[in-house]
Formats: structure tokens, sequence, C-alpha cells
């Protein structure tokens, strides 16, 4: 990084998160409640990104952990009138213990067999819920009130719950960026890219591995404990394996191994469903599927990847310029 470009790369963030926080004071109350599942999704996928992109493990289940985060929360609302911020902690808790958990099994497995393993977890997780009726509703699932700001905050449930998820993605985002900096993160790109020569410079994969399900998953719960109050309302339907295999699009679409690209993924998977049934609502996923090829051909590195190429051949080609009154 140069000294010229430090400022624009730092400041960048700020003037971001500043236009983030006056949307909700113009957006009208459903505009509001996209951009807030669009912060919720950027959460769960920055998880997922943890796990697929910088260690190299492929999940298809990653909406189980959600479905966990978002009874988690759902249940201490409900059964014990617990406010819902206490809620979060204890939702990305109960999912990292259940990913790392989860991850000690499935360590015997890679690549495609992995996949089907966390595939079998999606589906399975939703019709277990059901059987948990005094718990979860059963089928019907649990029905909540939006929480109201605290302190005589003068806002709207909207408008709070759009701050409490834009805050909870700033504070994971930091918290991914010092973990895949350090001495961890070294440990899963190098699984990643070669386990044996990881092990033999003395990296534990089998630790890594489980703590990187873990971490993932706890993520990915405390977006579903968000989805809960922001809903205020979960069913075991709504978490299918179409949320899992959506998560993996967000991922990819985004860029693998990005923590800025968990934020373009999501505003794709929360926007281009949309913006399909607008253009045809007779085959509405004929055109998602369209979008989905156009992307991958033309921004093969997802699109942070792609903003990433196009910057650094910018620098190269301003610092290959002539200088201006020079010779040609």
């Amino acid at each position: 990084m140069t000294p010229r470009s430090r400022p624009l790369t730092l400041a960048l963030p700020l003037v971001t998160l500043a236009v983030a926080a006056l949307l909700p004071f113009v957006l009208s109350n459903f505009r509001l409640f996209q951009f807030t599942q669009v912060f919720i999704y950027a959460i769960a996928l920055l998880g997922l990104n943890i796990l697929t992109g910088y260690n190299g493990q492929i999940s298809l289940g990653h909406g189980a952990f959600y479905a966990l985060g978002a009874y988690t929360s759902g249940i201490m609302m409900d059964r014990w009138n617990a406010p819902f911020l206490t809620t979060l902690p204890v939702a990305g808790a109960v999912c990292l213990g259940a990913g790392f958990l989860f991850g000690i099994p499935a360590l015997r497995l890679e690549g495609l067999y992995l996949a089907l393993a966390t595939f079998s977890l999606a589906l399975a997780v939703p019709q277990i819920l059901k059987y948990f009726e005094h718990w979860t509703g059963g089928s019907q699932g649990l029905v909540l009130s939006k929480p109201e700001a605290p302190f005589r905050l003068t806002l709207s449930p909207d408008q709070w719950l759009y701050f409490v998820a834009l805050a909870t993605l700033v504070l994971s985002m930091i918290l991914a960026w010092n973990l895949l900096r350090g001495r961890t993160g070294r440990a899963l790109i190098a699984i990643r890219d070669h386990h044996i020569a990881a092990e033999a410079m003395g990296v534990n994969s089998a630790l890594y591995k489980s703590l990187a399900f873990g971490v993932s998953a706890g993520f990915t719960g405390v977006a579903g404990g968000l989805s809960t109050g922001a809903i205020a309302f979960v069913a075991p339907d709504a978490f299918n394996v179409f949320l899992s295999v959506t998560f993996l699009v967000g991922i990819v679409i985004g860029g693998l191994a990005s923590i800025a690209g968990v934020v373009w993924g999501a505003l794709f998977i929360q926007f281009v469903p949309n913006w399909a049934q607008d253009i045809s609502k007779a085959a509405p996923w004929a055109i998602y599927g369209v979008f989905l090829i156009v992307f991958m051909y033309t921004m093969p590195r997802g699109i942070a990847g792609t903003i990433r190429t196009v910057w650094a051949r910018r620098r190269v080609n301003v610092r290959s310029s002539p200088a201006k009154g020079g010779p040609p």
C-alpha cells in the first residue's frame, strides 16, 4: 500500500459506514428491513467464508446453524422473556459448540464427501425441530414481537434492529479480520493450500479444522438470532436446504477468502431474486440463473476479487504512465 493510497483505503470504509448510518432516516420501513437482512446475511456469509474460503472445507449445511441460532434466540425471547440483545451471544455460543462438535467427526471427510455430510445436516435439522413442539412450536413455529429500542431511544423497532444488525456486522468483521491476520488465519490458509505440508510444519490440522467449523457456525448462529428479531417469526420450513445453497452462492459471488466480499454477496442474494421476480413473474428462477451465469463468467473471482484486480491494474497504469510535462 503506497502512502498516497493509504488515506483512501482508510476513508472509504468510514464514508460507507456514515452513509449506512443515515439510511434509516431516509428509507421506508420495507427498504430498511431489506438492508437489515443484507447485514444479517453478510454475517452468515462471513462465517461460511471462514470455513470455505479460508480453510477450504465445503459446507452445504450452514442453514442448519442459522436455524439453531434463530431458535435459540426465539425460545429465549418466547419462553423466558429474555432481552433480545442478550440472546445473540447465547445463540453464537450454542452454534459455536455445535459446529465444533460436528467438525470433529467431519475431520475424516474432505471435498464432496464433507459437502454431502453437511447437506444431510441441512436436511435433518428442520425436521428435528418439528418434534420438540413444546419448545419450538412444531410446524407452526414461534410468533414473536419485534424488540423495542431500549433507553427510551426515539427509534422505531425497524430502525433499532437496523442499527443492531449494522453494529453486529462491523464488530464481526473486525473480529474476523483480527482472527484471520494472525497465527490462526495463517494456519487455516496453510491447511487449505496444502494440509500435508502444514502438518509437517507443526500445524495441528484436526484442531484448526474443528475450530474453523466452530467459529464459522458461531457467526452464522448470531446471524440467525438477528433474523429472529428482524422477522419476529421462526418456523422449521424457513430453513430449508435452499438457504444453505444460497449462502454458498453468496460467498462465491461476493468473493472467496474476502471479508469485504460478504457484503457484496449479501446484496446479491437479497436483491437479485427480487429483480428476477420483477423481470419475469412466470420464470423468476430462470432469470436468477442467468444472473448467476453472467456473474460467474464475467467475475470468476467474485465481485470483491474483480474490484481488487481492477484497482491493482489502475495503480500499475498510474505508476507506468509518464509524468506530466515529461517526454512521451
